[in-house]
């Protein structure tokens, strides 16, 4: 039973987003839960795109990859349906965005493979427990030109996470993060975001960014989208997605997943 009360948060989360009730950002949804990134490909993709993430495994930690035409992730959720149960899709068609739905039951298919890869989100309830500021208008996914290990048709640039840490405390940072080895690990870069090519004018996804405060120090973390970036580039016919920052909550529990 105390197995049971402890997915509680998770489950009740996912009821809220699978009844429309939580339609935005899953951020700050079950802290101390895994969120993941979602890549969903047919079968003919999937090889290749378990490579691609094989062979980029800080930005594309797997958390778990389904079976052919199965929408429920039997290991890291049982009874969740990965069709209803993320606030928001994206739809690609030969890599441009179609489609922003709230529910793909309309376009599942049987040969569809889901991957579902860990997210930076997870780390954020960490960062609240020693006391490290995560505002959300310090965090932003960006374009980098750092390449990626090419794998069939995937390929493309590290897409990162970059949060401004105050300065005193980037070493606590890096040694909490380094913890979550699924969920991206410790930062790639810290400084000058030029060193990594961060594409500061054109944010995937967070506000316009303006001038670094002083007191504040870029941080970069390798991020979930790059995966989906990679599958853009290589201009599948369908692929969905998660809508950056709309994850979706395993029954995972983020410190079980955690190196000592």
């Amino acid at each position: 039973m105390a197995h049971h009360d402890s997915r509680q948060p998770a489950e009740s989360a996912r009821e809220r987003i699978r009844s429309g009730e939580h339609t935005t950002l899953s951020y700050g949804l079950a802290p101390g839960f895994v969120q993941c990134n979602l890549v969903i490909l047919g079968q003919k993709h999937a090889y290749d795109f378990l490579l691609y993430c094989q062979r980029n495994q800080q930005a594309c930690p797997l958390i778990e990859v389904t079976e052919m035409g199965c929408p429920e992730p039997l290991r890291s959720a049982p009874g969740a349906d990965l069709r209803t149960d993320l606030p928001r899709y994206h739809v690609y068609r030969k890599g441009r965005l179609a489609d922003q739905p709230t529910d793909i039951r309309s376009l599942w298919k049987n040969d569809f493979v889901a991957f579902l890869i860990g997210s930076g989100i997870t780390f954020d309830q960490a960062f609240n427990r020693v006391g490290i500021a995560t505002d959300a208008r310090y965090r932003w996914v960006l374009q980098s030109s750092c390449p990626t290990e090419r794998a069939g048709l995937f390929h493309g640039n590290l897409v990162v996470t970059m949060r401004w840490i105050p300065h005193q405390q980037v070493v606590k940072a890096t040694q909490v993060t380094s913890r979550f080895v699924f969920n991206h690990g410790g930062p790639i870069h810290v400084g000058d975001p030029n060193v990594i090519g961060a594409d500061l004018e054109n944010p995937i996804h967070g506000p316009t960014i303006g001038p670094i405060p002083d007191h504040l120090t870029p941080m970069f973390w390798a991020c979930g989208v790059t995966p989906q970036a990679a599958a853009q580039a290589a201009e599948i016919d369908l692929m969905i997605t998660h809508a950056p920052a709309h994850g979706f909550i395993t029954n995972l529990r983020a410190d079980d997943l955690c190196q000592p």
